[in-house]
This record gives C-alpha cells, structure tokens and sequence, in this order.
C-alpha cells in the first residue's frame, strides 16, 4: 500500500516532534554528505533546534565554507551596483535603436531619406500614407459635424432667447397703453370740467346785467310819474 501523505504543518505533540526532528536531521545530513560525495561539492549546514541547540555538517572544515560564503556574498554586494548599470545601459541602448528607428521611418513617411529605398517599401509607405490619410480625414469630417451641432445648438439656444425678449417686450408694451390712454382721459375730463365751470361763469353773467337794466328801466318810470 503507497504510504498516507503528510500535511507539513506544525506538530503540536512535543514528544513526537522530537522525534521527527531527530530522524529528519539524521536524514538531511546523510543526504548532504551524499551529495558532497557524489557531485564533489563543498557543503556546510547549521541547525538549531526549538530548545538552541546546534547542530551542524560540513564535509571539509566549517569556518573554510563560512568565509567563501562570507567573501563571496560581499563580491557579489559589489557586482550588484555594476550589473544594474549595466543593465541600464544596454536599455538605454536599445531605447536609443528604437527611437533612431522611429525617426527614420518618420522621414521616410514625410518623404526624405527615400535614395535606397527599394520599390516594395515605397509601395508599402504609399499604402500607409492612404490609410493615415483616410483615418485623418474621418476624424476631421467627425470634428466639423461635432462643430456644426455645437453650432447648430447655440443657434437654436439664442433664437429661444431672442423670442422670449420679444414676448417680454411685447408684454411690457401692451401694459404701458392703457396707462397713457388713462393720462389722457383724465386730462379730457379736467379740461372739460374747467370749461363747464368757465361756461357756467360765463351764462351767470348776462343775467346780472339784466338784473341791471331792469333796476334802471323801474327808476326810469319813477321819476316819470
């Protein structure tokens, strides 16, 4: 039967994790010092358990490993700032082929540096330009119809403005009518008042000069008799 697999987690029971720590160590050194043996590799390992204790392998002395290791990690702390700008420079490198690719290919669309060109690019440039060309124009006819609309719809905005100050205007100028039609009406009556008061004056004198008369004609015939 094929053995259960086992979850790798963390074993709780302190005795039985122990246990699989001795064996599993026991194990990893013998697999180290197979290893060294049988590929002729320099190997060194350190162990501590759970408790601090240490436990270490090297098939050849320790503090020989540990300072190739120690020599070799500050080398490569110094290769590092070396290779990053060597890595720099060829981006900036190929950065700079594909912007002098760019700009000769842009040359040769505005139709300089066309000497060595062969037939089949010129007909492949002609085709792009016809493509360009066409893209250009669609995008213009759709930014004049968009200006038009615009257009079209500030028109229709002031129109509707300009009707509402004529209905405004004509509102104001029928309402200011029947105000002077009213001026002028009680002006006509003022002055038809005053000329009756005039005509009224006027027919109460004859009859104080009749009034007059007769008084003269009475002591007229007094003194004749």
């Amino acid at each position: 039967m094929a053995r259960e697999k086992i979850k790798i987690r963390k074993i709780d029971n302190i005795t039985a994790r122990q246990v699989t720590f001795s064996k599993r160590r026991r194990g990893i050194f013998k697999k180290a010092e197979e290893l060294s043996v049988l590929c002729d590799a320099d190997i060194a390992l350190i162990i501590f358990s759970a408790t601090g204790k240490l436990f270490d392998f090297s098939n050849c002395r320790m503090k020989d490993i540990l300072s190739r290791y120690t020599r070799q990690t500050k080398e490569e702390k110094q290769e590092e700032p070396f290779l990053e700008l060597q890595l720099e420079n060829s981006n900036l490198a190929k950065l700079s082929k594909e912007v002098a690719d760019k700009s000769q290919e842009l040359r040769k669309l505005k139709g300089e540096d066309l000497q060595g060109v062969d037939l089949e690019e010129l007909l492949k440039l002609e085709r792009l330009i016809g493509d360009s060309l066409s893209r250009v124009i669609d995008t213009k006819g759709k930014r004049i119809k968009h200006e038009i609309e615009t257009l079209q719809k500030q028109g229709d905005i002031l129109m509707e403005e300009n009707q509402k100050l004529r209905r405004k205007m004509i509102a104001l100028s029928q309402g200011r009518k029947p105000a002077i039609l009213l001026d002028h009406s009680d002006t006509s009556t003022i002055h038809e008042q005053g000329q009756s008061s005039e005509s009224i004056t006027n027919n109460g004198g004859p009859p104080l000069a009749e009034d007059d008369s007769s008084d003269t004609s009475l002591k007229l015939g007094l003194c004749l008799f």
